[in-house]
């Protein structure tokens, strides 16, 4: 046999070796995790600003709950940017023995119009798979403010069922489904697209939107109606979906996220009750008009 082709066979055979080696790494890593994300107790509340908002939107809401449920224990607060470029800043921290930990994801790249949305849609999903290879976790649940709850729609409409993800619970507050249509015979591209989409939802998803009144007819900046839009997305595609509506002095859009009752509907129906999205107390329903829907 000619010295090039033993040498040709040696090569082969090194290079067979070199890359089942790295295979059976590869398969241990994979495992590992899996295993990992199998155990993982924690189940965090992922939230994501509107268009023009920082990382740091919700950082009264945070205080609040922090400070009024001290007692049941406090939530770590961990922070990811979305830069232009792609790449993550994360701040603050998850704490390993924080079932239910706060994560915020927000978008440098964050203006108020679809083709965004759907960058900032898919970006998420990115996120989402580096945050569970950091911290192993399966189940979640998601909090959208104004755009927020958008790309989250888009989110779970195209990125989600490729994931080894779940999702339990989304809460919308203020989100402009129909954009800034006040009519819901004149659907925007969008509402055609994430209604065409629908079928794609989680089956066993629970959603809930609230919107902000004012005045019953907007809450300064989104229409009522296009935030009620949302029901020819979610209706007969998830599990329950149901509309709420909050209105008074703190209903305004910016403020929603810091307003009492939806202080207290994220703590009743996401914090407290992530599984099965169970009916309002009538402590957190008396203050809030409107009503549900399926």
């Amino acid at each position: 046999m000619a010295k090039s082709t033993k040498f040709m066979l040696f090569l082969t055979v090194l290079l067979t070796v070199i890359i089942a080696l790295f295979g059976r790494v590869w398969m241990l890593s994979e495992h590992q995790n899996d295993r990992a994300i199998q155990k993982s107790r924690m189940e965090p509340v992922i939230f994501v600003p509107g268009s023009s908002a920082t990382v740091r939107r919700f950082d009264d809401l945070f205080a609040t709950i922090n400070s009024e449920d001290r007692d049941k224990g406090t939530h770590s607060v961990l922070k990811v940017q979305v830069n232009y470029n792609g790449s993550l800043t994360y701040s603050g921290h998850v704490d390993g023995s924080n079932r239910r930990p706060f994560i915020v994801v927000g978008f440098e790249r964050n203006q108020d119009n679809y083709p965004t949305i759907q960058a900032d849609s898919e970006a998420l999903s990115k996120v989402m798979t580096d945050l569970q290879s950091r911290y192993h976790f399966r189940n979640f649940s998601a909090v959208g403010h104004s755009n927020g709850g958008l790309i989250w729609t888009d989110y779970l409409e195209n990125y989600y069922s490729a994931a080894n993800l779940h999702i339990r619970t989304l809460m919308t507050l203020g989100t402009p489904f129909n954009f800034s249509e006040t009519s819901t015979t004149r659907q925007t591209t969008m509402l055609s697209d994430m209604i065409a989409g629908a079928s794609s939802l989680p089956s066993d998803l629970v959603v809930y939107s609230v919107a902000g009144s004012e005045d019953y007819t907007d809450d300064g900046t989104v229409p009522v109606q296009s935030v009620l839009s949302g029901k020819y997305i979610f209706q007969k595609q998830v599990a329950k979906y149901t509309q709420t509506t909050v209105s008074g002095d703190n209903a305004g859009h910016s403020k929603l996220p810091e307003n009492p009752e939806v202080i207290n509907l994220i703590r009743e129906l996401v914090l407290q009750n992530p599984n099965d999205g169970s009916k309002l107390t009538p402590k957190s329903a008396k203050n809030i008009s409107g009503g549900f829907s399926r």
